[in-house]
């Protein structure tokens, strides 16, 4: 009997390319000590492909209606697109604890539809335990262990579910593959017959995902290629808000977010984030303002806080929760070059209360304008908000969507408003509250200080 054939071949951890020969530095994405090896049969698998029907665009059109199937829970539909599609493959990624098997969970009582969970990591008597906490009970929900692909394929067949959970993809094994669950290889291979099975029997899959030490998802790159969607599931333990993101969604938009509370009973939506995120927020102390974050469609109010001392050292620090560090140290050469305040020898703490990150340049006002509020120890009036793209010659520039931001700030009681002069409308001007159009950040000192 002739002995089964196998090929080795390395395989990236981090772009997923496979090479013939070991590198201590992956030849694709550069990567060091990314490479591990893996074996590849060459016998057939024995599984008959069948070849799919092509049809027309307009046959398409006319019989696939996209019917989205509600979630339940507003802030995940809002996250996913409108609600979850029949046949993605949807990734969902996030630190250990921070609630990816509780969203699952709550997902599958939502939809109200037939729904199978595996749980290859729990045994289905743990999962039952955590649903009863939760308040979760569906008639519709059933419960597996099974961590063996074939086996959860078969699940799927007999009671042909319309979402199936993975809980997780690295626990996950295809035992025809001579390697341990959650390896690359085994990521990949499930993965691929994960998504072949989600495609042909038009049925949703989410797969839960670990995620590394530097935020990104466990294993093989190629897995979010495959997938539909990648949703990352952010949080503190500092903090109860848990906020629920999507990195990549072909049937939705990215830039939304769903914003939870980590409860006894589970994740609760937030309706009203900025509430939240301002309850604590200090007033009339040097260093503070309140600035329009913008979520996807989303106005959130966030508390900007500034700290400016004198360094102790040679080298002065600049620290920073929730922005981007480089560009705190560009707004800092600005106030020293532009505006006269001298930074070199300060040590500049810049903190975004709640744990919230942002993204958005419309925040370099605030953050300007808390620095050098801090500096002269002078506090920023309570009742005014501060918006605008600060830029090297210390100009403020225009920022999109400023009437939804201003009209979440006039809701929640703030009078006044620092806005770029080039973003003031007429539909800007209809809003409830005093604006103050600057073109230079010099001018918003002269009406802050």
């Amino acid at each position: 009997m002739a002995k089964l054939k196998t090929k080795i071949a390395f395989l990236c951890s981090e772009c997923g390319d496979d090479f013939p020969k070991w590198n201590g530095q992956c030849p694709s994405c550069k990567e060091w000590g990314t490479l591990s090896e893996f074996k590849i049969s060459t016998k057939k698998n024995g599984r008959e492909h069948e070849p799919r029907e092509t049809k027309s665009l307009m046959e398409v059109l006319t019989t696939n209606s996209s019917e989205r199937i509600p979630t339940g829970l507003q802030e995940a539909d809002r996250v996913l697109g409108g609600g979850i599609l029949s046949g993605s493959l949807i990734l969902l990624g996030g630190s250990p604890g921070v609630g990816k098997s509780t969203l699952a969970l709550h997902i599958c009582s939502g939809i109200n539809r037939k729904a199978l969970y595996i749980s290859a990591e729990e045994s289905e008597e743990q999962v039952a335990l955590r649903a009863r906490r939760l308040n979760v009970s569906s008639e519709h929900l059933f419960l597996s262990g099974e961590n063996e692909l074939e086996g959860i394929i078969s699940h799927i067949d007999r009671l042909q579910p319309e979402l199936v959970v993975i809980d997780s993809i690295q626990t996950v094994m295809n035992s025809g593959l001579d390697s341990l669950p959650g390896s690359p290889s085994q990521i990949r291979d499930c993965g691929q017959r994960l998504l072949e099975v989600s495609k042909q029997k038009n049925v949703t899959i989410l797969i839960v995902g670990h995620v590394t030490k530097d935020g990104s998802i466990a294993g093989p790159k190629m897995l979010e290629h495959m997938v539909d969607t990648v949703l990352y599931m952010e949080g503190d333990d500092r903090y109860d808000h848990r906020i629920l993101r999507a990195a990549k969604n072909r049937f939705g938009a990215t830039h939304e977010v769903g914003i939870f509370k980590m409860g006894e009973n589970g994740l609760s939506e937030v309706a009203n984030p900025s509430e939240m995120f301002l309850a604590e927020r200090s007033v009339n102390i040097p260093g503070t303002s309140i600035y329009p974050s913008l979520e996807g469609t989303r106005p959130i109010l966030v508390e900007v806080q500034a700290l400016v001392s004198n360094a102790n050292f040679g080298t002065p620090q600049r620290n920073v929760n929730g922005f981007d560090t480089k560009r705190l140290g560009m707004l800092i050469a600005v106030l020293e070059k532009r505006l006269g305040l001298v930074m070199g020898t300060k040590d500049v703490f810049v903190n975004l209360v709640g744990g919230l990150r942002v993204d958005d340049p419309a925040a370099d006002l605030s953050i300007i304008c808390s620095a050098a509020s801090s500096t002269m120890d002078k506090s920023i009036g309570e009742d005014i908000v501060l918006l605008g793209e600060v830029g090297l010659a210390g100009e403020v520039r225009s920022i999109n969507r400023l009437e939804h931001r201003l009209h979440e700030a006039a809701t929640l009681g703030f009078k006044r408003a620092i806005v770029p002069t080039a973003s003031v409308n007429d539909k800007v001007k209809k809003i409830k509250i005093k604006l103050y159009p600057v073109k230079f950040v010099k001018d918003a000192f002269t009406v802050l200080f």
